[in-house]
């Protein structure tokens, strides 16, 4: 495996798939003593471009985020279509989805990941920047997902 293939070790995001996100941000905000995040949706398709094993998917997730010092904890509500937050919520059930890492050049580094035996699961656009969740599990045992922001 080539080394230092994202150019960066910090953690940015770890994410949780959940059933009811209502409920588990609650859970959460009470836990830790914060304010309970309001959740959104994610884009459509149309604006998203999300794409799953490579086909376009209308998958949607509601998602809520508390910023934890210098790391994000992701909630994630898949609805019911293609997607790998559905796959993996119904195969696993709640819990650990991901972690992220915050890259540049998103194309190239997920070509070096393919390169390594990475495929890519799943990919979209959000307001300010793209995302992609790598299969990593088989050599790091877990999924990573790569956040590229647009520059300002």
């Amino acid at each position: 495996m080539e080394k230092n293939v994202l150019g960066t070790n910090v953690i940015a995001q770890i994410g949780l798939l959940v059933h009811d996100i209502e409920k588990t941000s609650q859970a959460y905000a009470d836990f830790f003593g914060v304010d309970k995040p309001q959740w959104f949706w994610t884009d459509t398709v149309d604006k998203a471009q999300t794409e799953f094993q490579g086909s376009s998917t209308e998958a949607r997730a509601k998602l809520a985020f508390f910023d934890m010092g210098s790391l994000q904890l992701e909630l994630i509500e898949p609805d019911e279509h293609p997607s790998t937050w559905r796959e993996c919520l119904d195969r696993d059930g709640e819990g650990p989805h991901h972690i992220a890492f915050v890259i540049e050049g998103m194309k190239e580094k997920v070509a070096v990941m393919e390169r390594n035996g990475m495929a890519l699961l799943q990919k979209g656009e959000y307001t300010g920047g793209r995302y992609a969740y790598m299969d990593t599990v088989p050599q790091l045992k877990v999924m990573l997902e790569l956040l590229e922001n647009d520059k300002s």
